[in-house]
Formats: structure tokens, C-alpha cells, sequence
């Protein structure tokens, strides 16, 4: 299952690393291209025990990505959306 989530802070940035740990590809959209940038290079903008790791492994291996463009990310409405 693909899965796109929007916003990455406490909420969005946790249940994005930890879909994408159990094997879901996962994009990870917010608006704030600094939160992006600094994510696409493993700097979280929140702390919360191992994420840095599991966004780092994610990343690495191909499972997390992160974007600005959130109608690139796949959102849809339809019944296999989630708001």
C-alpha cells in the first residue's frame, strides 16, 4: 500500500518513519520547505527516541521520502483516502 501523509511534525513524522518501517512506501508532505530540506538530510525537527533512525534506514532504503508538492505525494479523495 502507498501511502501519503500530510504534515510532518510530531503526529505526521512518526506514523509516516514507523508505516515505512513496516515495509509501506511512504511520502511524507508539508509546506515548509526548510523541514523538507533539513529531513531529506536526516535532521528532524522534532525529538522523539530512535526516529532519527528510523528515518535515516527508511530513507536509505528507499521506503521515506519527503516533499513540498503534496498533489505529487498522491493525495486523492476516494475511499482509500485518509483526513
Amino acid at each position: 500500500m502507498n501511502i501519503t501523509v500530510i504534515g510532518t511534525g510530531y503526529v505526521g513524522l512518526v506514523v509516516g518513519a514507523c508505516l515505512a518501517e513496516t515495509g509501506n512506501p511512504v511520502i511524507c508532505a508539508d509546506l515548509d520547505q526548510g523541514k523538507i530540506d533539513g529531513l531529506k538530510e536526516n535532521v528532524l525537527p522534532i525529538y522523539e527516541p530512535g526516529l532519527d533512525d528510523y528515518v535515516a534506514r527508511n530513507q536509505t532504503q528507499g521506503r521515506l521520502t519527503f516533499t513540498t508538492d503534496v498533489p505529487a505525494g498522491g493525495v486523492v479523495d476516494g475511499p482509500e483516502s485518509m483526513h
